[in-house]
């Protein structure tokens, strides 16, 4: 049985050099309210202190990233200073840079798994709570998704010393910040983490067939679905204007046609209406906005400020989408309902609610893709088929 308390032997010093980042790191986790992601906080911040190198920036990045991982499973009788120490320790923190930070003196200090998410929501089935709160400590690692020239992409990553694991097919994992945007063609593969990638070997998309992908974003779902097979008619919808652009951009890149594109919020049942028609498809990705509690070991700072009610307004939000979407599904088509959560109220309760709404609609099959041990993100997905007669 795993324990739900990590422990440390931890060394603590406090020396009075490079106080000026201790200033800093007090500063940002002052300042910082989760409004905003993390990474876009730290860059406005470093902005307005363009005195700060890239060593005190890195350092700063690393604490902060540190601290929301782990902070709320330490004593509150720690200062902040040694808060800071533990948390490097035990998120294990070891670059250069970070050395001088480190604690010298010894004292025994653990964490408490549990105080990281005190909430009573359950998780889907396929993953344990215990050890998706131990993955929190650690950033997952870097993925892309080989498209073509497999054979140089490897010869180049081994060039330059870039360890690289082959997780499956043309699925590579390699360390996180590895320079690949320097030395690979653009058009030879897309950085997608591996459990995404993998709820794409769900697809099956067929020459002239009708696709949609009803909440896009950047369309990595779309790329992967027409690297699958580039000659269907594809079309995309998302709330957002600005990404249905990057997404146009990437398919220009990826040399593939670009889709018919809509901004729609797909919750809005008149909207869709207005918006798709009479149209219906064969096949409908419903990748929809969720929680990305699966996702939170990159972005620590959403476990950290998540409020439990977010979890029922956001089941809310994708009952409405996944009812609504389900109605322009052909006969015999499949949609895929697809989220990067853990949560039962987000997957499998979803599904049981389209289910009981639509009684065309039937379950092929669900699951949890547990990225924990190819240290991915982890995601849910469930194969829905509508039958080929209405009762």
């Amino acid at each position: 049985m795993q324990s739900r308390s990590t422990e440390r032997l931890l060394l603590f010093t406090f020396e009075p050099v490079l106080r000026y980042i201790w200033q800093h790191i007090d500063t940002i986790l002052k300042t910082y309210d989760g409004s905003l992601p993390l990474t876009h906080f730290l860059k406005n911040y470093f902005r307005q202190h363009p005195k700060l190198g890239s060593r005190d920036r890195k350092v700063l990045s690393e604490m902060a990233y540190c601290w929301y991982r782990c902070e709320k499973g330490l004593s509150n009788k720690l200062t902040l200073e040694e808060k800071i120490h533990a948390c490097l320790v035990i998120c294990g923190s070891t670059g250069k840079h970070i050395q001088p930070f480190l604690p010298t003196e010894e004292q025994h200090i653990s964490i408490k798994l549990e105080a990281l998410f005190p909430y009573d929501i359950e998780l889907s089935a396929g993953i344990d709570k215990t050890s998706w709160l131990q993955s929190m400590l650690a950033q997952p690692r870097m993925f892309i998704r080989i498209r073509n020239n497999k054979h140089g992409i490897i010869n180049t990553l081994t060039d330059n010393a870039i360890p690289y694991e082959i997780i499956v097919d043309n699925c590579l994992s390699l360390p996180n910040g590895s320079a690949v945007d320097k030395l690979l063609n653009p058009a030879d593969y897309a950085v997608q983490d591996a459990s995404s990638q993998q709820t794409g070997s769900f697809f099956t998309p067929k020459k002239h067939q009708k696709w949609w992908d009803c909440c896009c974003g950047a369309g990595g779902k779309s790329l992967l679905l027409k690297d699958k097979e580039s000659n269907i008619n594809l079309t995309v919808s998302d709330t957002r204007s600005s990404i249905l652009h990057n997404l146009q951009e990437r398919f220009k890149l990826y040399n593939h046609k670009a889709p018919s594109a809509h901004v729609l919020d797909t919750a809005d049942m008149l909207a869709t209406q207005n918006t798709v028609g009479n149209a219906l498809f064969d096949g409908i990705i419903c990748d929809v906005p969720c929680t990305g509690s699966g996702t939170w070991a990159r972005t620590p700072e959403q476990l950290y400020f998540f409020n439990p009610s977010q979890a029922k307004e956001i089941a809310a939000l994708q009952k409405k989408i996944a009812v609504n979407v389900s109605n322009y599904l052909k006969p015999d088509g499949t949609m895929y309902y697809i989220t990067c959560s853990v949560f039962k109220e987000e997957n499998e309760e979803v599904l049981n609610h389209l289910l009981d709404i639509n009684k065309d609609i039937t379950c092929i099959s669900s699951q949890l893709i547990n990225g924990i041990n190819t240290h991915a993100d982890s995601m849910y997905i469930a194969v829905l088929k509508k039958k080929t007669t209405v009762e």
